[in-house]
């Protein structure tokens, strides 16, 4: 049989802890299902020099500020010591590891299936991010290409990509930091669709964050607003991409044509030969364990009001990105849709009704 709880949110990262964060204040019965081995979610795949482009007081979930770093920025293993330390500190009740295969609906709510076991939720929370969930484009050729391909969800240091010929792919933070590392040891190339948006080096993910705020009230309040430039995808000059630009480095090249089996040719016909490729070309929303729902649109993703669902009304959505939550993405903006949802949750909870004894 499976277990009766009010609530389980699948994902125990940022958006799932900061979800938990509110719906334990409101007193509800939840579990978090996190397919993790460890605590930290998806910054325990990130790649080894990652630093955070906004300061510790800028990067924290809600109740509890993240302790100052030995540097300006956090570094990935800070960020994973803090999620660490949060689920601790508010006695969060994270299973793991525990892979969720499928939500679905049977009488008397959602039915939630893991290899660990079922629970029958009257609300279900997704929060299971990206990372999971890399994107490659389909360039022309890429199947007979004989050389080295990872997306920068695998990428972890340069050391043994020295003296290699390197294609870096993709024009966000991302592909400017991990380019900005392998082209101390490489000979680096970096591809992007369109001209990179290099921010001003005194804006951070601080400055960022406060305009998608105002961004994010405006459109609250019904108004529109004229941003200044720069927004959360834009790149900002932290010291490695800095480093990069006084090296002379940072001079990207538009898409090639298609691949062979040692390389690219461009549009030109000239050609390239490269040993790697690193994709650092994002991410989709994982969403598979929703297939059963049948709620996603011709895009893959569900539609939703705020991060409710519009086609299951028991299921909440929150850290995918701006469709479900202006910087829901980010572990600060993040709060903002979680409280949201936790709010919403208890709200229809208590206009359906404790569960009759009859119940599952």
């Amino acid at each position: 049989m499976p277990a009766d709880i009010d609530v389980v949110v699948i994902g125990g990262g940022q958006a799932g802890l900061a979800t938990a964060y509110f719906l334990r204040r409101a007193g509800l019965d939840y579990i978090v299902l996190d397919d993790q081995s460890a605590p930290g979610g998806a910054w325990r795949h990130t790649w080894d020099s990652l630093h955070l482009f906004s300061p510790a007081q800028w990067s924290s979930l809600p109740g509890w500020q993240m302790p100052v770093s030995n540097g300006t920025y956090p570094s990935r293993d800070e960020v994973i010591a803090y999620l660490a330390r949060y689920e601790d500190r508010y006695h969060i009740p994270v299973r793991r590891p525990v892979h969720v295969t499928s939500v679905s609906r049977v009488q008397g709510g959602l039915l939630v299936s893991t290899d660990r076991g079922e629970w029958l939720a009257r609300a279900v929370v997704s929060a299971t991010g990206t990372w999971s969930a890399p994107y490659v484009p389909d360039y022309p050729g890429r199947e007979i290409f004989r050389g080295r391909q990872m997306h920068s969800a695998q990428y972890r240091n340069a050391d043994d990509l020295r003296g290699q010929n390197v294609l870096v792919v993709g024009g966000g933070n991302s592909g400017a930091q991990i380019l900005a590392e392998v082209s101390t040891v490489c000979n680096a190339m970096w591809v992007t669709l369109h001209d990179p948006v290099f921010l001003p080096d005194d804006v951070d993910g601080r400055v960022l964050f406060e305009r998608a705020t105002a961004k994010w009230q405006a459109l609250r309040d019904g108004h529109t607003m004229t941003a200044p430039v720069g927004g959360l995808g834009d790149i900002v000059m932290v010291p490695p991409v800095r480093d990069a630009r006084a090296r002379g480095v940072l001079h990207p090249m538009r898409p090639f044509s298609h691949f062979d089996a040692d390389g690219v040719v461009w549009s030109d016909g000239t050609h390239s030969r490269v040993d790697v490729v690193i994709w650092c070309t994002g991410f989709c929303p994982a969403l598979k364990h929703l297939d059963p729902l049948q709620i996603c649109d011709a895009n893959g993703l569900p539609r939703t009001d705020g991060t409710r669902a519009r086609g299951e009304e028991r299921l909440w959505l929150v850290g995918y990105g701006e469709w479900c939550g202006a910087a829901s993405a980010t572990l600060v903006g993040v709060m903002r849709s979680a409280r949201e949802a936790a709010q919403s949750i208890a709200q229809y909870l208590i206009a359906i009704g404790p569960r009759s004894a009859s119940s599952p």
